[in-house]
């Protein structure tokens, strides 16, 4: 199956990122290469574009996408948490512009053999980077009930995440569970047939707490938001797509933190804690959106945009 991924709130992300025709740009979930595609086609002979991404698949489609730009794009499979690495790496120093698409791609969901979708029967896997050990089966069977109780109560924010946690333990003393069919199962069984029938699938929440847990999503995003604002040059902006509350929990509070990090108390006069902003927040509420993107992708529903310009 091909790489495909519907690149969401495009338009809206290529005009925030106010492409420089001579400016370098990093692009730290590269995917499919559909925002790079349209960065590339606005950048001039000088111009510079690096992906990031550590999904093989990814990397090769982005290759073959962005080949009419090859002598301006260089790809890097990596985390884009070591952003700054790479860039030292190549040799490059402050860029105009950061962009990170996060989520699971729709080539990720319907490759069935990847195991993040809930919809099929198939491997537990959900590994973002396959050369990574541990899947979404080692979780399952090998966490204890409170944590996977914690996971899924934080990540998968699910009132009935203990009842989940509890059913899951109960099901893997009798046999491993090894499929995603197995796990939806277990989790329906754990959930009133009332709320079943009247929400949406049983084990979206559960699947994606998982799949946040393995990959270490949250975290790497926590710590990644200030390096990445400090690679930015004078006017560079950083646009982040985030696709659940708790990532754009996490970026507003980031974008916020790095626009006003002064922790002195209110009632002092002057600011005595040295703290400098980094610059300001230029969506002082998400972007979302569009009717007619809404209709054309249903994936597009929970997207929201955030952009940081450096001081």
């Amino acid at each position: 199956m091909g790489f495909e991924h519907r690149s969401v709130l495009l338009d809206e992300t290529i005009k925030y990122l106010n492409i420089r025709p001579d400016g370098i740009y990093v692009d730290g979930t590269l995917g499919g290469g559909g925002h790079a595609f349209e960065v590339c086609r606005r950048l001039g002979p000088a111009g510079r574009y690096i992906g990031i991404d550590q999904d093989a698949a990814a990397i090769e489609a982005a290759s073959e996408r962005l080949r009419p730009f090859e002598e301006q794009v260089t790809i890097v499979r990596n985390n884009y948490e070591n952003m700054d690495a790479v860039l030292k790496e190549l040799g490059t120093g402050c860029v105009d512009g950061i962009l990170l698409d996060l989520g699971v791609s729709s080539y990720q969901l319907d490759t069935l053999e990847r195991g993040f979708s809930y919809k099929e029967d198939t491997v537990l896997d959900m590994r973002m980077d396959q050369r990574q050990a541990v899947t979404a089966k080692d979780i399952v069977n090998d966490y204890s009930e409170s944590d996977l109780y914690r996971i899924i109560r934080d990540y998968g924010e699910d009132k009935f995440a203990q009842n989940i946690a509890k059913h899951i333990v109960a099901a893997r003393q009798k046999e491993e569970i090894r499929t995603t069919g197995q796990l939806v199962e277990i989790i329906k069984a754990a959930i009133p047939a009332k709320v079943r029938m009247a929400g949406g699938h049983p084990a979206k929440k559960t699947f994606q707490a998982i799949r946040i847990e393995l990959n270490h999503e949250l975290d790497v995003l926590s710590r990644s938001i200030d390096r990445m604002i400090s690679l930015l040059k004078p006017g560079g902006r950083f646009c982040i797509i985030t696709f659940h509350s708790l990532e754009d929990r996490i970026v507003k509070n980031g974008f916020r933190k790095n626009e006003n990090p002064c922790t002195c108390p209110p009632n002092f006069p002057i600011c005595v804690c040295g703290n400098k902003s980094k610059g300001k927040v230029i969506t002082k509420k998400p972007v979302l959106p569009c009717e007619e993107e809404l209709l054309d992708n249903r994936r597009a529903k929970s997207a929201k945009l955030r952009v940081f310009e450096r001081a």
